[in-house]
């Protein structure tokens, strides 16, 4: 995206001093005309983008004219001071912090312009009206420096972290303001700590645990302050269906047949104090109560927590709420469930320590819960079941200096989560400003630890901070105009929850001081038709112009300038003069022969294009910016003489008659040809092909064309010569080529040809051919007969070897076999024994 050019004034300023105003425009006549020939089409958009930076990388290719023609283009089209046409001193300071206005009254150039050039044109150190920006530090109380063993402790408007704490900025437009910020974590900081616990049933375990917290953590984080403050609040749902249930047994106990206490929306128990043992004693009476969904009424709790900041006993200290639940959290929109619909209003809404409206009002949006927590600087540790931690870190995540621990069922533990949930989020410092006026922008840079800096949003703020540490941001705000003449804007910028603020007070420059000084009917003004300010005159009712010299009556119009216009979105009298009661008085050239004209100005005889140097390539006169060439120049400088001399060929044709003479320079139209006269043939081999068949018909009688010779080839003229070497060659007279043809006798046959200027061509041949021997057929085919029987040979040889390796291995399997073979001992089946044993049944064997 291109940028407007009074985005980066002083980055043009500085490279325009640097680089560009040391020239010497002198040596070239440089016109807007011919700007974008002379200079690259990228460095024409690199002017055109307003980032001189992309001129470094490419200066040493930009030769001097470039140069010139950028000087050029940066006075005359860039210089935003100019353009601007400003009227009066108001305007040009408006403009931007480059702009100046010269109050002298016998300065004639453009008053507003930068100061470097106001004073080259001639403008009096005096008399140049540049009023600049400052910042004013109202206050400055340094940081609190002190150690927590031995010392006394200080009250809380005793401590400062944040320096300073007021400043004024006059703010001109444009122009960027800047100041430090200095942020100390003060050692022994006092803290209020807010306890705020979901008395569900299912909470009874954490309740117990929360009965000892108050003197365990005043103990445990006596080495982060001495002054410590504790509070007590528990929720529970909202009084009406589906969230509680309406029967009188259950509104006495939901959780029958145990004991617990009737359901409620927001009870404050114990406001702040420093009384452990009164904390104990309050925690301890409480009893659980239940409820029929489990997303609990946290929400509405946060916030009456927040805003009741006179009940519930906040200090402007650091403020702490430890909120715990073992469930979700309603928010807005849910109420409709229960027919509530009316938005939260973030007011506080308690009566006797209890939320009286819980019925009235929907649940807060988390929109509304993180502006109010913010509003009010309080920092959240959400202490939660571990199923619900990853609920609670995504609403973290929308909540500034908020941190998420797991809700143990050990005092210990939870003493521990809130500690180290201290820890972190006082470990890292983010400023946060108020809301800015319309036109004003900030932005930061931080100085952190160990030598870290950043910008942009991470600019903002500081990490792993500890006790004692000090951390500086650098802070630049700017106006983009005049937003106020008389009225100032406060804007404060302060670390996200902690109380203190800087609070900077904007002024913005909107006039010049040489106004306080006009001159009331000055004689200046047409005898004393006008005030006399900052140098020009500020007319009286009914008279109009420069000096006031004009009467209203003689025009339609107040605005003069709009007869001296074009059109709404010209200059007047296009830059090049001045209104004078609706007309033009054109600018008067250090060079005589130079002038403005026209009715606006619009034209001079200067700013034509070039050539060679010279205005109208010196063929020519220039009139309203445009060139009139003498009669034998065309061109829009004159540059294309229209004499063709330049363009014959050898053969006294014009490009050779295959191109047109433009300028005095041949354009080959064929793209075969090129050269200075199109006389350089890249293509013909092509055009050998092209009258093969012609040559080979009439000079052997031969080819495709043999029976329509006289026909085709008519415009041929064919010449016999001897043999090739008789043929002229190409350099002995113009436009001979050489070509070599294979006609169908496969015979190789030589010819030259000219083109005539009737389209008639001259071709001359060689009479002998170069044809090949024939092939000797013998020994072509021995060879054949030969190779065939060899490879034949070698084929059976190699399989015959083959056959012998593989016998002598199967043999040699063999007669290992036979080595390993083992003969079995056993009886032979077929044997039958010569004896026969009876035995006697009845004997038995006895």
């Amino acid at each position: 995206m291109l940028q407007s050019p009074l985005l980066n004034p002083l980055k043009w300023q500085l490279f325009y001093i640097e680089y560009i105003d040391k020239l010497d425009v002198s040596l070239f006549d440089i016109s807007a005309h011919n700007f974008e020939i002379y200079v690259p089409i990228p460095m024409v958009h690199a002017i055109r983008s307003f980032d001189p930076s992309l001129y470094m990388s490419t200066l040493s290719e930009i030769s001097l004219k470039m140069l010139l023609y950028i000087r050029f283009y940066f006075v005359h089209v860039i210089n935003s001071c100019i353009s601007a046409n400003a009227q009066t001193c108001e305007e040009c300071i408006q403009i931007g912090p480059q702009c100046a206005w010269c109050r002298d009254l016998d300065f004639t150039s453009s008053r507003c312009n930068d100061k470097d050039s106001l004073e080259k044109a001639g403008c009096t150190p005096l008399g140049i009206e540049n009023p600049r920006g400052t910042v004013t530090i109202e206050k400055n109380k340094p940081v609190t420096n002190r150690i927590i063993d031995g010392a006394p402790n200080l009250r809380p408007d005793e401590i400062t972290q944040i320096q300073p704490q007021k400043l004024t900025l006059n703010l001109r437009s444009g122009e960027s303001q800047k100041f430090s910020l200095t942020f100390k974590r003060a050692e022994d900081y006092p803290i209020d700590l807010y306890i705020l616990m979901d008395l569900s049933d299912s909470m009874q375990s954490n309740l117990e645990n929360a009965k000892n917290l108050g003197t365990e953590l005043a103990k445990e984080m006596k080495h982060i302050t001495k002054d410590l403050r504790i509070g007590f609040g528990s929720f529970l749902e909202k009084m009406v269906m589906p969230f509680i249930l309406r029967t009188p047994k259950y509104l006495k106990n939901p959780c029958f047949p145990n004991d617990c206490s009737a359901p409620f929306s927001y009870k404050n128990v114990l406001n702040l104090t420093d009384d452990g043992a009164l904390f104990t004693q309050e925690v301890s009476k409480q009893k659980t109560s239940g409820n029929l969904d489990s997303p609990e009424a946290g929400f509405d709790a946060i916030m009456q927590v927040a805003v009741c900041t006179e009940v519930i006993g906040w200090r402007n200290v650091t403020r702490l709420l430890v909120f715990s639940s073992d469930a979700g959290f309603h928010f807005a929109g849910d109420g409709k469930l229960g027919g509530i619909v009316r938005p939260n209003d973030g007011k506080c809404h308690l009566e006797n320590n209890m939320y009286t409206m819980s019925n009235y009002f929907d649940y807060p949006t988390i929109s509304q819960l993180v502006d109010t927590l913010s509003d009010n600087n309080i920092q959240t540790i959400f202490a939660v079941t571990k199923e619900f931690q990853n609920l609670y870190q995504e609403l973290s995540a929308l909540i500034p200096k908020s941190a998420v621990g797991t809700l143990s069922s050990s005092s210990s533990n939870v003493i521990q989560l809130i500690i180290d949930a201290y820890n972190s989020l006082s470990s890292e410092v983010i400023l946060e400003n108020s809301k800015l006026p319309a036109g004003v922008s900030i932005s930061y840079i931080s100085h952190c630890k160990n030598g870290v800096s950043e910008k942009g949003e991470n600019g903002r703020k500081c990490s792993n901070i500890s006790i004692g540490d000090q951390v500086t941001f650098d802070i630049e705000i700017t106006a983009t105009g005049c937003l106020s003449k008389n009225k100032s804007e406060t804007v404060k910028i302060k670390p996200q929850g902690f109380n203190e603020e800087v609070e900077i007070v904007l002024n913005f420059i909107c006039e010049c001081e040489c106004r306080k000084d006009g001159i009331l009917n000055s004689p200046e003004c047409s005898g004393g038709n006008g005030t006399l300010e900052c140098g020009v005159c500020r007319c009286n009712k009914g008279r109009l112009g420069r000096l006031c010299e004009c009467s209203q009556d003689e025009f339609l119009t107040d605005d003069l300038d709009a007869n001296c216009r074009m059109n709404n979105g010209t200059e007047v009298c296009s830059n090049n003069g001045e209104c004078v009661c609706g007309t033009c008085e054109c600018k008067k050239r250090d060079n005589p022969e130079e002038r403005y004209s026209g009715k606006f100005c619009e034209c001079d005889n200067f700013s034509c294009d070039r050539s060679n140097n010279k205005l109208c390539g010196g063929h020519g006169r220039c009139e309203c910016k445009k060139c009139i060439c003498d009669a034998n120049y065309k061109g829009s400088a004159c540059e294309c003489p229209l004499d063709t001399s330049t363009c014959l060929a050898s053969n006294k044709m014009i490009c050779n008659g295959q191109g047109t003479c433009e300028c005095g320079v041949c354009k080959c139209t064929n793209n075969g040809f090129e050269g200075p006269t199109c006389e350089i043939c890249q293509n013909c081999s092509k055009i050998c092909t092209t009258h093969k068949d012609c040559v080979e018909c009439k000079q052997f009688s031969t080819g495709s064309k043999k029976h329509t010779c006289e026909i085709d080839c008519r415009s041929v003229n064919v010449k016999p010569v001897k043999v090739k070497e008789e043929l002229p060659q190409p350099n002995e007279q113009p436009y001979i080529y050489h070509c070599k043809e294979r006609d169908v006798d496969d015979c190789w046959f030589f010819f030259t040809y000219t083109t005539k200027n009737d389209d008639n061509i001259d071709i001359l041949v060689a009479e002998k051919r170069e044809c090949p021997s024939a092939p000797d057929i013998i020994p072509i085919v021995a060879g054949v007969v030969a190779g065939i029987v060899l490879i034949g040979l070698a084929l059976l040889l190699i399989w015959k070897l083959l056959m012998i390796i593989h016998d002598r291995r199967e043999f040699a399997k063999f007669e290992k076999e036979k080595m390993n073979a083992r003969w079995d001992t056993g009886d032979n089946p077929i044997y039958k024994s010569a004896v026969t044993t009876v035995v006697n049944p009845k004997y038995e064997g006895k």
